[in-house]
């Protein structure tokens, strides 16, 4: 069976195989009906944070989010000289660890998010000069 599934924007086909027959047997008093496909609505894009500073910033000198999460460690300090791929910050998300790392060398100008935030996708996690 092929489906179809789209997510952010992305379309996939993906086989399908049924590893087991669920329906009911044919001597059955109860017949299989199966459920009607439904269209699920996407959501809508979040609105615009207001006073967010993160929409006039040069995308080659911040970190951003690549999940939604909670931070649970902060490897780097405000000031700190760095390295491409050296660790900034640790996010959990569904009980898995995600290691955010610097994505280019430089000095670290500010750190938007503290231990126990929760952080969006996209949003902006450090700040390079």
């Amino acid at each position: 069976m092929k489906l179809r599934i789209t997510v952010d924007q992305k379309t996939y086909e993906v086989d399908v195989e049924v590893a087991e027959d669920d329906r009911a047997p044919a001597s059955s008093a109860h017949a299989y009906i199966p459920a009607a496909p439904t269209a699920v609505p996407s959501a809508p894009p979040p609105p615009p944070r207001a006073n967010a500073p993160e929409s006039n910033v040069a995308e080659d000198k911040v970190c951003r989010s690549p999940v939604a999460g909670v931070v649970v460690r902060v490897n780097a300090q405000t000031g700190q000289q760095i390295q491409a791929n050296d660790p900034l910050l640790v996010l959990e998300a569904m009980k898995m660890e995600t290691n955010i790392t610097s994505p280019v060398a430089g000095k670290v100008k500010a750190i938007n998010a503290n231990v126990g935030d929760g952080v969006q996708v996209g949003q902006v996690l450090v700040e390079f000069e």
